[in-house]
């Protein structure tokens, strides 16, 4: 992370973003994308010329050609790129920090740009936390049940022993949950209301699972 945004005021108040559904991106998680669209190609381009910033952010209704977005995205820096012989780019994302749209900007060039609101945020630009009163056992137990039932796999090792918001900011950018409930792990305010919401996904997923599976009582 550059070690220069240590205030909201730090971080360029106008910037490009990204709509991706079912996508989200969170303070030092790590996105890698594949950027094919000539417009999000002329956006890697002028990021890359300047601060190297984007927005990733989920669209939210509205025309499929310019979808509306939603109020919450969070800003990353382009921290690997590579540009792949068809002419495609395979950039990385780290995330900076979250923000709010404060007003979607008129623009010439070919992709949306925003006036970010970083300052309800401003902790995310903050060292991890010391890790909290996290319940490992208990969230462990919720994600065991929550991969089983959807066939999946993960190294139990580095779930067991990775720090507390490597663990739940990664789960939550990874896992295949529905936009809406991306979005509300992307806005919860800190990382125990965000690892109590995954939690409470897991087991609601897990639980639904269950019931499929029961039989009928006539």
């Amino acid at each position: 992370m550059p070690q220069g945004y240590v205030r909201a005021l730090d971080l360029p108040q106008v910037i490009p973003v990204f709509p991706l559904g079912g996508t989200i991106l969170l303070p030092r998680g790590q996105l890698p994308l594949n950027i094919f669209e000539p417009r999000y190609l002329n956006m890697v381009d002028d990021a890359m010329a300047g601060d190297r910033i984007i927005g990733l952010i989920q669209p939210r209704g509205g025309n499929p050609a310019q979808p509306g977005l939603s109020p919450v995205g969070c800003a990353g820096r382009i921290t690997s790129f590579a540009e792949t012989s068809d002419g495609r780019y395979l950039i990385t994302l780290t995330g900076v920090s979250r923000f709010r749209i404060a007003a979607e900007l008129p623009s010439k060039a070919p992709y949306r740009q925003v006036r970010a609101a970083f300052d309800a945020y401003e902790d995310d630009l903050a060292p991890p936390p010391e890790e909290p009163d996290f319940d490992r056992h208990a969230f462990l137990d919720a994600l065991r049940a929550y991969m089983t039932h959807r066939l999946l796999d993960i190294d139990w090792d580095t779930a067991e022993t990775a720090p507390m918001e490597a663990l739940v900011n990664s789960l939550s950018m990874a896992l295949p949950f529905e936009p809406a409930e991306k979005q509300a792990l992307l806005e919860a305010m800190g990382l125990m209301p965000r690892a109590e919401a995954l939690t409470a996904l897991l087991r609601i997923d897990a639980a639904d699972a269950g019931d499929d599976a029961a039989p009928s009582i006539q």
